[in-house]
């Protein structure tokens, strides 16, 4: 049984390098990486996409602290993903909550969000 994985929609934070730049990295360093997107698993696959396709809009950003109007400025990124979705940007806050839940993105008030 086969299975086609894009690697280029897995975002940054779910690569867990294991060589960078011709250097092995510590056993200690990937544990550490791993634990931190194990959270994930628990999620289903409908909502582990939904999440992830979120976590990948935020990165497009390109920056570590971002508002909630930053992201509504790119929910049509999500509606071509998720056509039957009527209700985008409520999805994108249950989605930023769920992130902030996993560890992945910390709540700073007032609609403002950092990457962890």
């Amino acid at each position: 049984m086969g299975c086609n994985i894009v690697l280029s929609n897995i975002p940054p934070d779910a690569r867990i390098p294991l060589v960078i730049e011709g250097r092995p990295v510590t056993a200690r360093v990937v544990r550490e990486r791993y634990a931190r997107l194990r959270p994930l698993e628990q999620l289903g696959i409908d909502k582990r996409g939904w999440t992830l396709d979120v976590l990948n809009v935020v990165r497009s950003l390109g920056k570590r602290e971002f508002s909630l109007p930053e992201i509504y400025s790119l929910e049509n990124q999500l509606a071509r993903l998720h056509p039957r979705n009527r209700h985008i940007r409520d999805k994108i806050r249950q989605q930023l909550q769920v992130l902030r839940d996993l560890g992945l993105v910390g709540f700073l008030g007032r609609g403002r969000y950092r990457l962890f």
